[in-house]
């Protein structure tokens, strides 16, 4: 594929639509390379990076089910996954809100008893979120990759759709639309 001299931008509904499948899949992907990371790796993560990719990967799984274009959850029980895909869908935006409203940690504080049984001083608990495990991690990801196959498929057609569109369209008309300047 030859990379184009001139690319000109396009303000129609269908190619909003493709823009928005396109970072709708690239949400997708990035459910799914977080969930690779942390199952994957030669390496363990530790602890806080292992937070971060598993946190990262709830929030673009949500943001999938958000906006517009976006899945549905029709389209996470057509996937070819089996066992109970929808339920692991609903407890992924679940974790969502959880994320979104709960602190990193849990504490605690109490009364620290010294030998005589009176307080001798003040503790504070801390209890961390405990880390996914690795099938929690997997079902994640394999359900990332049937989607992002799904959204791949529908950005093919709306591609085809704007390109019969656009082929159609008069080179002056063309030439007349603003430039997209092309990264080197």
């Amino acid at each position: 594929m030859t990379v184009p001299d001139t690319v000109r931008a396009l303000d129609t509904p269908a190619s909003r639509e493709l823009a928005g499948l396109a970072e709708l899949l690239g949400d997708v992907q990035t459910v799914l390379e977080c969930c690779e990371r942390l199952a994957g790796g030669a390496t363990e993560p530790d602890e806080l990076t292992a937070e971060a990719l598993w946190t990262t990967a709830v929030l673009a799984y949500a943001r999938c089910f958000e906006g517009e274009p976006r899945l549905a959850a029709s389209d996470v029980a057509e996937t070819s996954l089996q066992g109970e895909v929808t339920e692991w869908h609903e407890l992924l935006l679940r974790l969502r809100d959880h994320y979104v409203s709960a602190r990193r940690e849990q504490c605690g504080v109490g009364a620290a008893q010294d030998d005589t049984g009176r307080a001798g001083g003040v503790a504070v608990t801390s209890a961390p979120r405990p880390a996914p495990d690795e099938v929690t991690v997997r079902q994640t990801g394999a359900l990332a990759y049937e989607l992002g196959k799904l959204v791949d498929a529908r950005m093919s057609e709306q591609q085809e759709l704007l390109r019969a569109a656009v082929g159609d369209m008069p080179a002056a008309e063309l030439s007349s639309l603003p430039k997209i300047d092309l990264a080197p």
